[in-house]
């Protein structure tokens, strides 16, 4: 009987099955040119700083091994290198692991989605598709697959230069509301001076003690300083009499005719004893409900409100002077304090102060800031145009004032006009110090994390701010863009027109809403609005909007070729001789 060795069979077994095992996977690796891969957008952008990936892959009939596992791995491939997304993985229908299966007989189909963070380096760059096959213990590398190009990142344009505000607004009514209207200096400012002459009940005679008493003194006084001073324009002066509500209407009326009388006729003499030449205005009250009302409401009494309510309850004058004399003699705290307040004659001066001129506030602002109330300086400083100017008075104001929040928020202010955040900042901090929860301080701590790209403390922020002006929704206009909401931000531009509601409009597809914009946008040699009317121009294949824009902004600015030249907005026009002329 003879001895087969049976070693050599099993090394020849062994390597058809390592053969065969190659030649599947070798086979999926030459068709792989029949997988369908689908990309959306079919050109990649970048939105909210991030590149959305996503894609839909179909595999043929008859393609996919039953053993075979297939691991594919998107990657953007750019100048600096190449960033790689996850991995997906794909399996036969023999494969016992929990990956998606694609049958053999039928095919299948994957979807895929996941983003990577956007660099510059990727503007222009292409995705391919690395795939690894592997059987067992083999593995075939394909050849990578391009799939799509990219990224347009004309939404990376904003221009990220959030609006400050000026700390020049006051509350209004108390109310700690802000009114954008509001502006506390007054170049022409109305006062008055107020004080009263006393009567004893059912009398007209003036007493010596009344006359003579310090508010009627100070209020002639004011009177005749009004008719002397340059800048105090003496507008009115009034005599009113009245009778308390506690006596007939017949005989009040007699009473406050005579009030009126004793009392204008002591006032006209003083007038004309310090010549002052005005017509004197008068008039009589025979019943003062509405000061009973008032002087009652500020008064102790403990049943002030049910006396109110009953005397509300009749419309007759007579019932009411009846319920009123009732009233008198039950509480006699009425008697005693409420009612001689209302048997008087008040005497009235109307002045408006006239403050200075512009050019004494500008000589003063530098020269004496100390002599200017704060509403004069904070004026003083718009008067001047420069900047630095402007800068020297709130940097005045502070050394003044050190306890006003608006000299550091308005040193701020200016600073960021100058494009100097960085030292804009501390002061900015400083006036919220001293006073912490001031809307427009807010806003101005929120367009410096803003501009330090600090999206979501600028959010709270301007959160914080609402209502203290317009420019707290531009900047939330920006926050907006850059966290790709971009109907959003439109909402927020409002009525602004400039290079960042027209970026907005851009990307929600209102490319003429967005030309209107720039077409009004007045700033000069601005060469961001020349590139994006270019960008319009590339979006609705306006040949002549193109050029003429792109040449514009290149001329403006040179450095604009380079980043033309890979802006993908434009690629169909990369081997176009007049764009290859505008941007070499």
């Amino acid at each position: 009987m003879k001895n087969f060795n049976l070693k050599p069979f099993a090394v020849f077994a062994l390597a058809a099955a390592i053969l065969s095992g190659c030649a599947g996977l070798n086979k999926m690796k030459k068709n792989a040119d029949q997988i369908q891969f689908n990309v959306t957008p079919e050109v990649l952008e970048t939105h909210a700083g991030e590149v959305d990936v996503a894609i839909n892959g179909k595999f043929p009939a008859k393609y996919f091994n039953k053993k075979a596992t297939l691991v594919a791995t998107p990657v953007l491939r750019h100048q600096e290198g190449e960033t790689s997304l996850e991995a997906v993985s794909m399996q036969g229908e023999k494969v016992q692991a929990n990956n998606k299966v694609i049958s053999y007989n039928a095919g299948g189909s994957f979807s895929y989605n996941d983003a990577a963070d956007f660099v510059e380096a990727m503007r222009k760059s292409e995705l391919y598709i690395n795939i690894t096959a592997s059987k067992g213990a083999k593995s075939v590398d394909f050849d990578p697959i391009k799939i799509a190009d990219g990224v347009i990142a004309t939404s990376t344009m904003v221009a990220n230069f959030p609006k400050p505000i000026l700390g020049v607004r006051r509350e209004a009514n108390n109310t700690g509301k802000y009114d954008p209207n509001i502006d506390p200096f007054q170049r022409v400012v109305p006062d008055e001076m107020l004080a009263d002459i006393h009567y004893m009940i059912n009398r007209a005679n003036l007493r010596g003690e009344e006359i003579t008493a310090e508010d009627v003194e100070e209020f002639l006084r004011y009177t005749e300083k009004a008719n002397q001073e340059e800048r105090i324009d003496l507008k009115d002066v009034e005599v009113s009499a009245y009778a308390s509500p506690d006596g007939e209407i017949d005989f009040n009326t007699d009473l406050a005719a005579d009030r009126k009388s004793t009392s204008s006729d002591f006032v006209a003499e003083k007038l004309k004893e310090a010549g002052v030449d005005i017509n004197l205005k008068t008039r009589y009250t025979p019943e003062d409900w509405d000061g009973f009302k008032e002087k009652l409401e500020e008064s102790n009494i403990q049943d002030k409100e049910l006396i109110l309510r009953v005397l509300s309850m009749y419309t007759d004058p007579e019932v009411r002077e009846r319920e009123i004399r009732n009233l008198s003699e039950t509480f006699t705290v009425l008697a005693e304090e409420v009612l001689p307040e209302l048997r008087r004659a008040k005497l009235l001066t109307s002045v408006e102060l006239i403050g200075k001129t512009d050019k004494e506030l500008r000589s003063l602002a530098k020269s004496d800031p100390a002599s200017l109330n704060p509403a004069e300086l904070l004026y003083a400083a718009t008067l001047y145009e420069g900047l630095d100017d402007q800068l020297e008075i709130y940097n005045s104001f502070q050394r003044v004032y050190p306890d006003d929040w608006r000299g550091p928020n308005n040193a701020g202010f200016v600073l960021v006009k100058q494009m100097n955040y960085d030292d804009a900042k501390p002061l900015f901090e400083k006036a919220e110090r001293l006073k912490n929860d001031e809307p427009v301080i807010k806003n101005n701590l929120g367009a410096i994390a803003l501009y330090e790209d600090n999206v979501e403390q600028a959010e709270t922020l301007f959160g914080s701010a609402a209502g203290a002006g317009d420019e707290v929704n531009y900047n939330l206009g920006i926050v907006s863009i850059k966290k790709a909401n971009y109907d959003q931000a439109v909402r927020y531009f409002g009525d602004y027109q400039d290079i960042n509601s027209a970026l907005a409009k851009i990307l929600t597809g209102n490319n003429n809403g967005a030309l209107r914009d720039l077409e009004a946008f007045e700033r000069e040699n601005c060469f961001m609005k020349e590139y994006l009317k270019a960008v319009i121009g590339a979006r609705t294949a306006r040949e002549n909007l193109l050029f003429d824009s792109l040449e514009e902004a290149v001329s403006i600015n040179p450095e604009m070729k380079a980043k033309a030249k890979t802006d993908l907005e434009f690629a169909n026009y990369f081997n176009d001789a007049r764009f290859t002329e505008i941007v070499n």
